[in-house]
């Protein structure tokens, strides 16, 4: 479904995805299946978005941006690909910011360009993020800082792999958190 009221000039859009109104994607942007890009986006042409990925309003996806499956971005996300900005001076290439599989990046959070936000990591709200994120890693603040680990079921662990719930015991597998009794 794409929405009337919206300027969509890429054919690259996967089946089931929803562009909302007042959207603008331009014509090199590729977007998988099953998204959701919701109003007021703008996705410029060098991006990449996999599946099932959700774009809440007003964000602005830049060039050099790819964005994994099954990733969140929230509403007002920035994202930065050039370091040195200025009028009318474009780099010879934008930085490549990479979102791994299942990550999530909070409303109003900053990211700046050439940065990797690993699977299923965890970006908060209003959070600038300086330097890459691994994975299932939960990053807040400004500067971000990690503050935790995140399970793949979205159970927010301390920085000792605890639950911070009940306090059940979580430990890594392949890079990735999962309970100690599993």
């Amino acid at each position: 479904m794409i929405h009337p009221l919206s300027d969509v000039q890429s054919t690259h859009i996967g089946s089931g995805t929803r562009i909302w109104q007042f959207v603008v994607v331009l014509p090199g942007a590729r977007i998988g299946s099953d998204c959701n890009i919701n109003c007021h986006v703008f996705i410029e042409n060098d991006v990449l978005i996999g599946d099932n990925v959700t774009v809440k309003a007003g964000v602005q996806l830049w060039d050099g941006l790819r964005i994994g499956n099954g990733v969140f971005i929230g509403p007002n996300a920035t994202f930065v690909n050039d370091h040195i900005p200025r009028s009318r001076q474009y780099p010879e290439k934008f930085l490549n910011t990479v979102i791994g599989e299942g990550a999530s990046v909070g409303a109003n959070a900053t990211i700046l360009g050439g940065l990797k936000i690993g699977c299923g990591a965890l970006i908060g709200a209003g959070s600038v993020l300086t330097k890459d994120a691994p994975p299932f890693t939960v990053w807040y603040g400004n500067p971000a800082r990690q503050t935790g680990y995140i399970a793949r079921d979205g159970c927010l662990l301390d920085m000792h792999l605890r639950a911070k719930d009940d306090g059940r015991q979580y430990v890594f597998s392949d890079h990735e958190p999962i309970p100690a009794n599993d």
